[in-house]
């Protein structure tokens, strides 16, 4: 028997001498189909298959092949065995029985006999072992690298040697702890940081409750080259967290504290001191950050890109205005709810600051046009603007906006109940690009508007989601004109009065796969207009 096994490994080694660029025939028991995948997928599949038989992966039930694109040439098959072992020679036989250990370990998850695979191909449980034991340190340790949190946990229950490789500080250089977030204590981020140590770049902590200032202080003075960190929804976190953070992670270019409302203006001020190359910053709903903070992190973190302070009532004209001064770069700008913000800043901010591509002003209700036409003249790189609840924006800002605004993909025009068919009559012609509209509560909105919107270049093709919820004024026509958007996925029809259950049925014949969401109030019995009132109700008659 052990010499039978010594032949088919020899005869092996003569097939597969070299690892040409090659494909992973993946053959499924339930439907024979065929998925290409990159060899180091299949380093991967095959480390999660080792540690861990009863995978989670979709090609839970696939018996992994190896197929190469092309076989060697019949005088090189006749070549001695014993020249065949080289370099490349032995890192392929390496491979190619970490693959045959994947369909072994999966016959024997599915039930089936795995003696019976062993006899019908290498038949050595324990060699293909000693051949992954004989994988290089660094080969493992890069393989490591591509797993997430739960696979590394498996691999390091394997053996000793596979533990202390995939603890190792290079493998979890990005850590996302949000689907723990219940179990994750203090502790536990102590343990990970002096685990990582320089190695970690990325870390995400979002909704870790449990989490305090002494774990983030640990985490800080230990993993010094984080530069993504991710603390929303850390409720016990304070200005001492992001005082560590600033004065030991200097490299950092992105933090979340959303929703971490002990947050004040102090932490602002700390990372403007220490974080230079800050480039991300999210203080949504830290209700204590005011201007002052936000001028203090303008005048210390000049690269700054993306900014976003939702649902900050503190922060004003003044706030903003530091921003287009000092951040001249600045991309994205959420401000949300910022009820004080007024026409003055948001021209300033489109004037000094041209790569403005998102802009988020939504529930600031004191804007008006000017606003609109300043963005329309300075930022022509703009992709995406939410004005909800901005009720004095008209026709003509956007008539500016559609008229030098080419690259316009979503829009957010929710209860702007000034606006008509003029606006959307522009949008269709100037902006080519659009792909989400929303004109929920846009009450003088007809059906004319929508048909010059579906008749504009954007919307054959282009056009995926359309909300007109509570639009009382569109009717069946709409849809017949909707038919058009062939690229169309999904329209809101909430409270329209005037849409028909067959008008519906008329528009998903047309476009099978889009989503349609209505609601259809019951009907309200007629008054009675002529005879004499009845006595008594239909129920008392009853009775």
């Amino acid at each position: 028997m052990q010499r039978q096994q010594q032949q088919e490994l020899q005869l092996i080694k003569k097939k597969n001498k070299e690892l040409p660029k090659a494909r992973t025939v993946i053959t499924t028991r339930r439907r024979r189909r065929r998925t290409t995948i990159t060899a180091t997928h299949n380093f991967l599949l095959t480390t999660h298959t080792h540690a861990y038989k009863h995978t989670k992966s979709p090609k839970q039930s696939c018996v992994c092949v190896r197929v190469w694109e092309r076989e060697r040439d019949r005088a090189e098959e006749s070549r001695p065995t014993e020249n065949i072992i080289s370099a490349e020679g032995r890192e392929s036989e390496l491979l190619h029985f970490l693959i045959f250990k994947i369909a072994r370990h999966k016959m024997t998850n599915s039930g089936r006999n795995p003696h019976r695979f062993d006899q019908t191909f290498l038949g050595a449980t324990e060699l293909d072992d000693e051949l992954i034991k004989q994988l290089p340190k660094e080969v493992l340790l890069r393989v490591f690298s591509y797993l997430d949190v739960v696979s590394l946990c498996r691999c390091a229950q394997v053996c000793k040697y596979w533990n202390v490789l995939a603890l190792d500080g290079s493998s979890w250089q990005k850590i996302n702890l949000f689907d723990f977030q219940r179990d994750i204590e203090g502790p536990v981020i102590e343990n990970i940081s002096q685990r990582c140590r320089g190695f970690l770049k990325s870390l995400s902590l979002r909704g870790c409750q449990s989490l305090g200032d002494q774990s983030v202080r640990t985490l800080a003075n230990h993993c010094h080259n984080i530069e993504h960190l991710d603390l929303s929804e850390c409720k016990k976190i304070t200005d001492i967290s992001t005082q560590s953070i600033s004065r030991y992670c200097t490299k950092l270019t992105a933090i979340n504290l959303d929703s971490c409302s002990n947050i004040t203006d102090n932490s602002l001020k700390y990372l403007s001191d220490g974080c230079p190359n800050l480039m991300e910053i999210n203080v949504s709903w830290c209700h204590l950050i005011s201007e002052n903070g936000v001028e203090a992190l303008a005048r210390g973190c000049v690269k700054l890109r993306k900014f976003s302070s939702k649902g900050c009532k503190q922060i004003n004209d003044n706030a903003i205005m530091c921003l287009a001064k000092y951040c001249p770069d600045i991309m994205v700008l959420n401000v949300h709810s910022c009820e004080t913000i007024s026409d003055s800043s948001v021209r300033q901010l489109a004037a000094k600051c041209p790569k403005l591509q998102k802009l988020c002003v939504s529930k600031c209700a004191d804007l008006t046009d000017l606003s609109l036409m300043a963005l329309s003249q300075h930022n022509h790189l703009l992709n995406t603007l939410e004005v909800s609840g901005c009720r004095n924006f008209t026709d003509i800002g956007f008539q500016a906006l559609g008229r030098n605004c080419k690259y316009l993909e979503r829009m957010d025009l929710e209860e702007c109940n000034q606006i008509t068919d003029l606006t959307l009559a522009h949008l269709a012609t100037g902006c080519p690009g659009l792909e989400k509209l929303t004109l929920s509560h846009c009450e003088l909105i007809t059906d004319d508007g929508i048909r010059h919107l579906t008749t504009g270049s954007c919307a054959a093709e282009i056009l995926s989601v359309l909300e007109l919820d509570n639009c009382p004024l569109i009717t069946d026509r709409t849809l017949e004109h909707l038919v058009s958007c062939h690229n169309l996925q999904r329209i809101e029809l909430f409270d329209c009065q005037l849409i028909t259950r067959t008008a519906i049925r008329k528009l998903k014949n047309h476009l099978p796969n889009i989503k349609v969401h209505a609601y259809f109030a019951p009907g309200t019995p007629p008054a009675v207009t002529s005879g004499q009132r009845p006595r008594y109700c239909r129920c008392c008659e009853i009775l």
